[in-house]
């Protein structure tokens, strides 16, 4: 292997770590946020469900690979252009990662490919491919996870408030019965009887909430693992490593960066953007989950970090004075700033390494 082969793979193994310390926290904060559980446990959840995606992606997510080999840059890749690539993404990344700035290595990794694309060859960019693959899912996925979100938790409060009422009518406000030869009496109010109703609920809640968080970090693996394959297979293959070689690399990296570096993430996701209950933090899941996975399948370039953000926002139903406005905004900063930054980070590495 090439020294700049190994260069490459060092690369991809950074970004698949970096990317593990930003993004496997996005499927699981919801579990800590809502109080089910300690954060370091939901982050070993998200890595375990996040590597069986990986192991899954170049089977059930082939679209996604075709796009980021050749769908956004159709000139004849080289080694340079890989490692521009690459530094382009990590490094815009990393340091989100530092800030606690959940941030889309998709849209770092589309950046870097533009940024050095244009020095590769100035014709050999599909730039009308951009407003399809960069802007329009950068936009519309917000939007669309926050409000299927926002309806679900609508939906599911009036289906929680209607059984609270049927349950506190048939109970009535209490009941005395002796009971025994000793006459002893037991009293039965309303919040016992409608909490003993609530247990059963309860205990299947909390069970979808780990699946549905599980479900996230298995579309996230699916949906991130082709872009980073198909980034490094531009020097990797040519040098001898197989496709699944580097996706071995990049899941294993991927974990690592996870349960080293995702608490940061983790914790700003998980109650920075509004205080959750279990039932909201179900529903966001449920939403990421089912969106992040269809794009994976469709070869849709979707973030997890963005569709995540607006299904947790969502969550909150009306509730809009729970959401942390700053957050957010620091949040859309940081996201605006991904692509460019990426760009010129590539652009220059390009030029040097040529």
């Amino acid at each position: 292997m090439s020294l700049t082969a190994v260069v490459v793979f060092l690369l991809v193994a950074a970004l698949a770590a970096v990317n593990g310390s930003n993004d496997v926290p996005k499927g699981v904060a919801t579990l800590a946020g809502a109080g089910v559980t300690r954060y370091r446990t939901a982050l070993i959840w998200g890595t375990v469900t996040t590597a069986a995606g990986c192991v899954c992606s170049l089977a059930l997510a082939s679209k996604m690979t075709k796009l980021f080999s050749s769908g956004i840059v159709t000139a004849k890749p080289t080694d340079a252009f890989a490692v521009a690539v690459l530094v382009g993404a990590a490094s815009w990344v990393a340091l989100a990662t530092v800030l606690r700035l959940p941030v889309s290595t998709t849209h770092a990794l589309l950046g870097g490919l533009l940024g050095a694309g244009v020095l590769l060859a100035s014709d050999g960019v599909a730039w009308g491919a951009v407003p399809e693959k960069l802007i329009t899912p950068l936009l519309t996925s917000i939007v669309v996870a926050y409000g299927i979100s926002l309806v679900l938790a609508l939906t599911v409060g009036r289906i929680g408030r209607s059984a609270a009422t049927r349950a506190t009518r048939s109970v009535g406000s209490a009941t005395a019965e002796p009971t025994g030869t000793g006459g002893v009496t037991v009293m039965v109010t309303t919040e016992t009887a409608v909490a003993t109703t609530e247990q059963a609920p309860n205990r299947l809640l909390s069970g979808a909430h780990w699946l549905t968080s599980g479900a996230t970090g298995f579309a996230r693996g699916l949906n991130d693992t082709p872009k980073m394959v198909a980034v490094g297979a531009f020097a990797l293959v040519p040098a001898g490593m197989k496709t699944w070689q580097i996706m071995i690399l990049v899941a294993s990296a991927m974990a690592i960066g996870s349960l080293t570096g995702g608490m940061r993430v983790a914790q700003r996701l998980g109650e920075g953007v509004v205080k959750m209950n279990h039932k909201e933090g179900f529903l966001a899941n449920l939403t990421t989950a089912t969106l992040v996975g269809l794009g994976a399948g469709y070869g849709l370039p979707m973030s997890t970090t963005h569709v995540s953000t607006g299904a947790i926002a969502g969550s909150a139903g009306f509730g809009l004075s729970r959401i942390s406005g700053k957050t957010l905004s620091h949040f859309a900063i940081a996201w605006l700033v991904t692509p460019p930054f990426a760009a010129i980070v590539a652009a220059l590495v390009f030029l040097i390494a040529r």
